[in-house]
């Protein structure tokens, strides 16, 4: 009995637990995917700049219409595209590489957006913006998450092949086709899609985690990119559900529960994964000494 109340009773009574559960789902559908593919391209850092860079459009959204889902939503698509454009644009005109743009805007992003809210909100509504609140999801707040989480899925599927073609081998994806370069464009937009996705349930700082912690999990399981992504999303909807259980039953906020339930599985996985985890590692070492 103990047992159903800890991990199923919250859900089976409060309405509000199953529609975050069923947003972090969604979350992970979508969010997970994108993740793997950011660690393979080496790009987690430029995911972590791209969450700041919508704050902004988020912060002026909120600014015009209060807490409106739909103006904060476009607001964080506007902001995050002109950033991708802009940090790209920089980098091609300019000696400055893409990551070092990318880091100029992220922190102009983020005290600019910190600003706008500041102006018209209370600390409650800067850490609404910041931290988002799972708990509190509404009709609309899921239908737009799910919404983005079927196209990012779309998407992905129809830009999949060039997109692991250039984590293998850029240089002949290049010579073979002109198709990677619409796909990385393609790429960037289904970020900046996920992370809006993620703002309302996990906050603009927070919803990186959800997509990179996972990927780094599955990394640790699979070589395969597939199996990657079968993981990350797994992982993803794991360190969902763990975190809201965690925080129906103390008294840690459900947004970090659910990072913190994410980096739980991520040590677990440096330590015990079958793919280069550390104790492996050791006991392969000590077998070849042997």
């Amino acid at each position: 009995m103990l047992l159903y109340d800890t991990l199923i009773g919250p859900f089976a009574e409060f309405e509000f637990m199953r529609r975050a559960l069923a947003g972090t789902v969604a979350l992970a559908l979508g969010g997970a995917p994108v993740g793997v593919f950011l660690m393979l391209r080496r790009m987690s850092l430029v995911g972590d700049a791209m969450a700041h860079a919508i704050l902004p459009g988020v912060a002026v959204g909120f600014l015009l219409f209060g807490l409106d889902l739909v103006a904060m939503t476009l607001g964080g698509l506007v902001a995050g595209f002109a950033v991708a454009i802009f940090a790209g644009v920089l980098a091609r005109v300019t000696a400055l590489k893409e990551d070092a743009s990318l880091a100029a805007f992220y922190l102009v992003s983020l005290a600019l957006g910190v600003t706008i809210v500041s102006v018209r909100g209370t600390n409650i509504d800067l850490l609404h913006v910041l931290f988002g609140n799972i708990l509190a999801l509404d009709d609309d707040a899921l239908m737009v998450i799910a919404i983005n989480s079927t196209i990012t899925l779309a998407l992905l599927a129809l830009i999949y092949r060039p997109l692991v073609a250039e984590c293998v081998d850029p240089l002949f994806l290049r010579t073979v086709s002109r198709s990677g370069g619409l796909a990385h464009l393609t790429f960037l937009a289904l970020v900046v899609v996920s992370l809006v996705s993620g703002f309302q349930a996990l906050g603009t700082l927070l919803a990186v985690g959800l997509m990179i912690l996972p990927a780094g999990i599955a990394r640790f399981w699979s070589r395969d990119i597939s199996g990657m992504i079968v993981i990350a999303t797994l992982a993803a909807i794991a360190s969902g559900y763990a975190g809201l259980v965690l925080s129906f039953a103390s008294k840690v906020p459900s947004g970090p529960a659910i990072i913190l339930s994410a980096a739980v599985l991520y040590v677990i996985s440096v330590l015990f994964g079958s793919v280069d985890g550390v104790l492996r590692r050791r006991l392969m070492r000590g077998h070849l000494e042997a």
